[in-house]
């Protein structure tokens, strides 16, 4: 049970924990630091690549082992066109060419325009980059990091770190998301069977 040992612990410990292995993993280190030389406003980079890559670390699997991309979340609401967001991701995606994952990039000030049309409901209207996570179909998977002005790696994490280190999917019911937590659940543990996945 040796992938538990940061399971239970204080908020404080996991998350040094947390960003040490964000931090020292080759993958998501140059990542970061292309991410911010993009110098999108309000960025977050979520979800899968950090929590999937502290999984890799806890198990003993190699850097990027099922890690599909990267989502690198930003907030501009000053341009809601799609023609805006478009010239963004076209930027980022030369900047970011050579990277071994690909980079997903969206912005968040956006998602309640197209939200509805592509999956039947609607979404908030978000404030910022950082609360478009606390509405993730998992809680585990409610997490980013950023570098903050200091250049030091600053966490998001609405639900704490808990659930991720104990290898744990819960549901996070603020939307109905059900479909999405069971999906993501289920593809996770092909890659790393010792999760286990809360029913919704």
């Amino acid at each position: 049970m040796h992938h538990l040992r940061y399971s239970g612990l204080a908020f404080d410990e996991q998350r040094a924990a947390f960003l040490g292995i964000v931090a020292a993993d080759p993958l998501l280190n140059e990542t970061l630091a292309r991410v911010r030389d993009l110098a999108l406003p309000d960025w977050l980079v979520v979800s899968g690549a950090l929590y999937n890559s502290v999984w890799n670390h806890l198990t003993g699997k190699p850097p990027g082992y099922g890690i599909k991309d990267v989502d690198l979340f930003y907030f501009d609401d000053a341009d809601l066109s799609y023609e805006a967001e478009d010239a963004v991701i076209r930027t980022a995606a030369r900047h970011f060419d050579g990277l071994t994952l690909p980079v997903e990039v969206r912005n968040q000030a956006r998602v309640h325009l197209w939200y509805p049309e592509k999956f039947g409901q609607d979404c908030p209207k978000y404030r910022n980059a950082s609360e478009s996570i606390s509405f993730f179909a998992s809680k585990t998977h409610a997490v980013g990091v950023r570098f903050d002005d200091g250049g030091e790696l600053d966490l998001v994490a609405p639900f704490g770190l808990d659930d991720i280190f104990s290898f744990r999917i819960t549901p996070n019911r603020a939307m109905d998301n059900r479909r999405t937590h069971e999906a993501k659940g289920a593809r996770a543990r092909e890659c790393w069977p010792e999760i286990s996945v809360v029913p919704w």
